[in-house]
Formats: C-alpha cells, structure tokens, sequence
C-alpha cells in the first residue's frame, strides 16, 4: 500500500543553465583573445578556468534535459538522479580546481611571475561583466536542485576569478607587486572550497541514501508509533532520489482487529496525512506495509 504523489520534474531549470552556459563561452572567448594579447598567464589561467566551468555547465544542462525524460519500466524514476550525479562531478571538479588554485597561489608567493597589468583590468572587467550577466540568470533558481546550486556555483566561482584579476591586476599596477596576484587567488580558493565540500557532502549523501536532511527518522518513526491501532513500527527507510523528492517505506504492524473489521484502510489514510504534514519536510510519495500483529514472528522466523 503507497502513496504515490510526486510531482514530475519540471523544466524551470533548463534555459536558465543554457542561457548562462551561452554566456560563458562568450567570455572564455574573450579572455582567450585578452591572454593572447597582453602576454598574461593569469589571464591565460582564468579563461582555461572559465572553460571548465562551461564544461560543468553543459554537464549541467545535459542532467536537467536528462531529469524531464519519463519513467520507463527499466527504470522506474526515469533519470531523476542525473541531477545529482552531475551535482557531485561539479563539486569534485571545482573541489581539484580550489585545490590547484590554493598550491598555484603558494607557488607563486615564493616565485612571483610578471604580468601585463592594464589588459588584465580590461579583460578582467569584461569577464566579471559576463559572470554577473550569468549569476542574475542563475540566482533565481538556484535553491531548484542540487544541480542548479552547482551551476550557481560554478559561475560565482568564475566572477570572483574575474575580481581576483582586477583587483590583482590594479594593485602591481599601483604598487608593482607582482605577489598581489597570488594572494587574491589564495583568497577566492579559501571562499569557494568550503561552499563546494558542502555540496559535494549534500550529493554523496543522496546517493549512499541517507536520511535527508531536515528529517529526523526516529521522530517520524515515533509520530508513526502514536497512532491508534498501530503497535509497532520497522524496517522504516527515508532516502532521497533527486531535489524535492524524498521517499519512505515502513513495515507498520497494527491490531488483528483492524483485518476484522475493515478499517485498515483508514489507518493507511492517517499514515499518509502523518508524513505528509507533520514535519519540515513532506514526504510525498511513501509505501507502507502494513502488517496483523499475527504476521509478526512469522516475519521474524523469515528474516532468520
């Protein structure tokens, strides 16, 4: 016995990801075209930069295209998941990008390198132009999905680059020292790493099916517990396909009198209204089984 109200993915997140990944192959044009000109290798950097988050998005816009494609009887929730699994290559690959950037920024502390200043503003400007264009697209929906909070991510780690070449760029131009490059892009790795290992927890945690988070699975299973007739609840699981789709299943035992005299339908109608109301967040689709109070050693001798 189950409810089985989840709502289909919707569409919402594909033209924001296509309109920003449009926009950050532009700028990783231009970069590329400003590297060349001025000779700058941190310029040079930023665009290959770029370039990878462009990667991640495309990878983004593939999952969300993915994630809409109907169930079929292979698999029964469709490509729901694709979402978080491009979530998690996101994060680990802005998680190697953090790490290099952080080692780099070291290096280049001990061993500073000369650069063109005044292209980098130029062409550092018209980069952040781009990535704001990119953020105010994404912004809106980025709390959508794992997917899209990667995406976010993504860009927001490219504008903060584009600051990083600015403000590097006008400080050796007033000052000449060339360690200013490496000491903002110390900074921007420091920022952005934290934000990425919280995804990347968030999305492994989705595929080892833990309980999601803002569900507290002993008070579910206690609220359960609490309903008339019901003497003992097991086997509860609560995990989480995709972004807005938690799922649980329950072994839920009930008086024998319930069989008799019909009414087990109704303690099926407050399981549902239970979870589906009761807590931070509703668990719309959920399978119970509910078991007589007679079915229980027979279950325990075949679980043995």
């Amino acid at each position: 016995m189950g409810s089985h109200h989840h709502v289909p993915p919707g569409t919402a997140g594909r033209g924001p990801l296509a309109t920003a990944l449009a926009i950050t192959l532009a700028v990783f044009v231009l970069q590329i075209v400003g590297a060349w000109w001025t000779g700058s290798l941190a310029l040079l950097f930023d665009s290959v930069h770029v370039l990878t988050d462009a990667a991640g998005l495309a990878m983004a816009l593939g999952a969300a295209t993915l994630s809409v494609r109907p169930a079929t009887p292979r698999r029964s929730w469709g490509f729901r998941r694709a979402e978080v699994i491009a979530a998690l290559l996101q994060a680990a690959f802005l998680l190697a990008v953090g790490a290099y950037v952080l080692i780099e920024g070291v290096r280049r502390l001990v061993t500073p390198e000369d650069v063109a200043a005044p292209g980098m503003i130029v062409f550092g400007a018209v980069g952040l132009v781009g990535n704001l264009a990119a953020l105010a697209v994404l912004s809106r929906h980025r709390s959508a999905g794992f997917n899209l909070r990667a995406a976010f991510l993504e860009v927001l780690n490219d504008a903060l680059g584009s600051v990083a070449v600015i403000v590097a760029a006008v400080v050796i131009t007033l000052t000449g020292w060339m360690r200013a490059d490496a000491v903002v892009a110390i900074l921007i790795g420091a920022l952005i790493v934290p934000r990425t290992v919280k995804l990347l927890r968030e999305t492994i945690d989705v595929l080892l099916e833990s309980t999601p988070a803002g569900i507290d699975l002993e008070e579910v299973r206690a609220h359960i517990a609490r309903l008339p007739q019901v003497r003992d609840v097991h086997d509860l699981h609560i995990t989480q396909i995709a972004t807005g789709l938690p799922v649980l299943t329950a072994h839920i035992v009930v008086d024998d009198a319930c069989y008799r005299d019909g009414s087990a339908h109704a303690v099926l109608d407050q399981l549902q209204e239970c979870v589906m109301g009761h807590f931070e967040v509703s668990i719309d689709h959920c399978t119970f089984q509910i078991e007589p109070l007679a079915h229980v050693p027979h279950e325990t001798e075949l679980s043995h």
